[in-house]
């Protein structure tokens, strides 16, 4: 198939091709290298420019290379493509401001620390809320706005970098946050006005953009792609005619480049028609994850002479592309827009680099499989194929589908499926929680307000270099055992020491939450240099969920029951559940993610039977990642709600009375699911709530919820100790709307990703914070009490 804009053609449009963004770290992490060396004082800031400007170089030349007609720009950060944006908006807390004299120091960077300084706090400084960006595990730090912020231009990242690629020869696409979705991905300050919105400040924002887009035509660009996946949500008329004056605005803007709007993650309904009528050159719509945005397109008519970019290979996720079904969508976009643009469903940011690197996959799990550069391939295949009519093309097509439908072992378990159909609804189900509430109380003796850790404790040199050597053969496994347990023992003593009341393992043994468990269950494969950013410079292999999931062997037993036995204090078993599995992973698209999750969660049930025949009374049950699942459009909450609720209800159905069950969330907009908490059924919850300035206890107020519950104290994504005072003053907040007998004491996550020299100042603050609330109650709150886990 030829289209071309041609001879007797003329009425069809060109097709040509592009990506929305690329990984930003390197082949070999190489950005999250040089990050961590700036922080730790070993490279200047012009070292870490240097990175850099070599990661963006690679990027913009390996794109043109490989065929793409267009290639975008300002896609790299050094740490979150939202933070840029508010830093170059001016969108700046004061009390950040102060970072420049901190930065005039030689070989720091006024502009990097004070994005750091927002970013990871320090200097006395909490950091910026952090936020799940829509459905995804990218995590971007959420503005703070209010009436007193005054949005200008205040940088040039865009331009720099597009004059950087310039000087490469390649004239690039600028890529930014468009204007209402910074504004809705934004959160009022602690300090603004009754009835502010960040969406007040639509008009300044809108300047702002303006004068940017002026800077760019100066320097040369022709397009520039303002992204609004925030356009997927559901959107008030407020917020629809703010769309419609934003892009009016800019599309008015003399001499300015063309525009793209790129939405993604969702069909756009009603803001589908806005777009088509505000004079903008192109829109970018996502056809895998929002099929219905089609019919919408032929609802309206199509969109006249504008272009559109078609969003027809996954972004998401890392399976081939169905090439003939993505042609076959082509087929009516031709009549419904003027130029057809080929590209991805969103940013490939959220994929893996390259398959190529993969050593270690099955054959024909690989041949189904596409990273970034894959991606790219299929994009400029797709491409190829419109625009061409050539033999080459057809047998490169044939090959690509060949490939995608590999016979692959383990892809179905009959045993499996035949154990899923016959459990009912959510299993055989717990006992009343009352009655467990007692039973727990008296078996487990703790205190009011008792302290705990959400599991993990800092991964050491050490650790990682012995659990390296095990994997890479250069140590027997017993020698590797005795290494876990010495640090285990560290680890039980330090605690004791420290005064926690319920302590864990640490899980020295385990290189992610996820995917230590993913490396364990049949079904499920593990990368060897599939990293993907998370956030900052945390990244994680996410796990591929091919398969039926089933668990050949217990996972944690071993190091749990190691742990309880070196002390009488109670030791928590914790895992990973089976929503976050699901949303931390790359997962089988042929079945309902429902239908996985409940395998996982009966794999993880038989984990649970096996801790508590190890003597273990407390098992905690992550699911940090509920909220990331959660549908855009509210239509859909409850029934994801409830099938999310029910898994981790058949994960924990089998424990006893005695047995305590922890559920843990973070990353959430608590005020989405705090209603929905309760049908977790857990006897605790633990929540994120340091980093949102406990804003759980409004959430809490709100719904009426007054369950056992854990709301952090110390937000773990900072490098700061937080203070005695900090924290006694957030279990007082909490206190406001938790009874004592129901309050827990923890951190927001896990320790991992922090050092020692941080982590235990920052517990024995908490435990002393702990000790001094709790003495402060009357003397009736002092004691256990049967409604510790109601």
């Amino acid at each position: 198939m030829s289209v071309s804009g041609d001879g007797d053609d003329s009425d069809i449009g060109t097709v040509s091709t592009t990506v929305l963004g690329y990984p930003r770290i390197g082949r070999a992490r190489e950005l999250k290298v040089a990050t961590e060396a700036y922080w730790a004082g070993r490279i200047d800031a012009a070292e870490l420019e240097r990175t850099g400007a070599a990661l963006r170089a690679q990027v913009w030349t390996e794109l043109a290379g490989a065929g793409l007609d267009a290639v975008p720009s300002n896609t790299f950060s050094f740490y979150d493509h939202v933070l840029d944006a508010a830093v170059l908006f001016d969108a700046v807390p004061d009390r950040y401001r102060g970072v420049a004299s901190a930065a005039a120091r030689p070989g720091r960077s006024l502009e990097l620390d004070v994005c750091f300084a927002m970013a990871r706090g320090g200097a006395g400084l909490p950091s910026l809320e952090m936020a799940s960006w829509f459905d995804t595990n990218y995590h971007y730090l959420v503005p703070e706005l209010d009436q007193d912020t005054r949005l200008r231009l205040a940088g040039r990242k865009p331009e720099r970098e597009f004059t950087e690629a310039r000087a490469l020869g390649l004239d690039t696409r600028p890529v930014l946050v468009g204007p209402l979705t910074f504004l809705l991905l934004a959160r009022a300050s602690t300090v603004a006005a009754a009835g502010f919105t960040p969406l007040d400040l639509l008009d300044d924002l809108v300047a702002a953009y303006a004068d940017l887009l002026g800077r760019l035509a100066a320097a040369g660009a022709t397009w520039v792609q303002l992204d609004e996946p925030a356009l997927a949500r559901d959107l008030s008329e407020r917020e629809l005619v703010g769309l419609r004056r934003a892009y009016t605005a800019l599309a008015a803007v003399p001499a300015r480049p063309k525009l793209l709007v790129s939405t993604c993650f969702g069909e756009i309904g009603a803001a589908l028609p806005v777009l088509a009528s505000v004079g903008v050159e192109a829109i970018g719509l996502d056809f895998v994850a929002a099929p219905g945005n089609l019919a919408a397109l032929a609802g309206i008519g199509g969109i006249g002479r504008t272009t559109i970019v078609a969003g027809l290979v996954d972004g998401r996720n890392v399976w081939r592309t169905n090439l003939p079904a993505a042609l076959s969508t082509c087929v009516p976009l031709l009549g419904l827009a003027g130029d057809l643009v080929v590209s991805t469903s969103c940013s490939l940011l959220h994929v893996p680099l390259d398959l190529t690197l993969e050593r270690g996959l099955e054959a024909a799990l690989a041949d189904r499989m596409a990273f970034a550069r894959q991606k790219v391939e299929e994009v400029v295949l797709l491409g190829r194929a419109l625009r061409e009519d050539l033999p080459a093309v057809s047998a490169q097509l044939t090959g690509a589908e060949s490939r995608r439908t590999a016979v692959l072992a383990g892809l179905v378990d009959d045993g499996v499926r035949a154990r899923v159909a016959s459990v009912s609804g959510d299993g055989p189900g717990r006992v009343a929680r009352e009655i467990r509430a007692g039973a727990q109380t008296r078996a487990l003796g703790l205190p009011v307000l008792p302290t705990t850790t959400i599991g993990s404790f800092p991964q050491t040199t050490a650790i990682r270099a012995a659990r390296a050597s095990w994997r890479g053969g250069e140590i027997a496994e017993a020698a590797y055992i005795r290494a876990m347990e010495n640090e285990i023992d560290q680890l039980i003593a330090l605690q004791e020491d420290i005064g926690l009341d319920v302590l864990v393992h640490g899980e020295p043994e385990r290189n992610d939450m996820v995917q230590y468990f993913a490396e364990q269950l049949a079904g499920c494969a593990a990368t060897e240099h599939g990293w993907v950013q998370s956030y900052g410079s945390r990244y994680v292999r996410p796990p591929i969920l091919f398969g039926d999931v089933s668990r050949p062997a217990p996972m944690t037993v071993r190091w749990v029951s190691y742990a309880q036995s070196r002390t009488q204090r109670p030791v928590k078993g914790t895992l990973t559940g089976p929503v976050t599995m699901l949303a931390c992973s790359f997962v089988r698209n042929d079945q309902a993610l429902a239908e996985t999750a409940r395998q996982v969660a009966l794999a993880l049930r038989d984990e649970i039977d096996d801790l508590q025949a190890a003597g273990v009374r407390i098992i905690q049950v992550d699911e940090p990642a509920i909220q990331v699942l959660l549908p855009l459009r509210q239509a859909g909450w409850k029934e994801y709600m409830d099938w999310a609720a029910g898994v981790f209800r058949l994960a924990t159905s089998s424990a006893d009375a005695e047995t305590q069950i922890h559920a843990h969330l973070c990353y959430a907009e608590f005020g989405d699911v705090v209603a929905a908490i309760g049908d977790l059924d857990a006897d605790v919850t633990s929540v994120e709530a340091a980093r949102s300035r406990m804003k759980l206890v409004a959430d809490l107020r709100r719904t009426g919820r007054h369950r056992a519950i854990g709301p952090g104290v110390y937000d773990v994504h900072s490098p700061r100790v937080p203070t005695v005072a900090e924290m006694e003053e957030a279990l007082q907040l909490a206190l406001d709307v938790i009874e004592p007998a129901r309050l827990w004491v923890n951190p927001d996550c896990g320790l991992k990703t922090r050092g020692y020299a941080a982590v235990e100042p920052a517990l024995r603050n908490m435990v002393a914070a702990a000790g001094r609330v709790r003495a402060a109650l009357p003397a009736s709150s002092r004691t256990g009490s049967e409604l510790r886990g109601v």
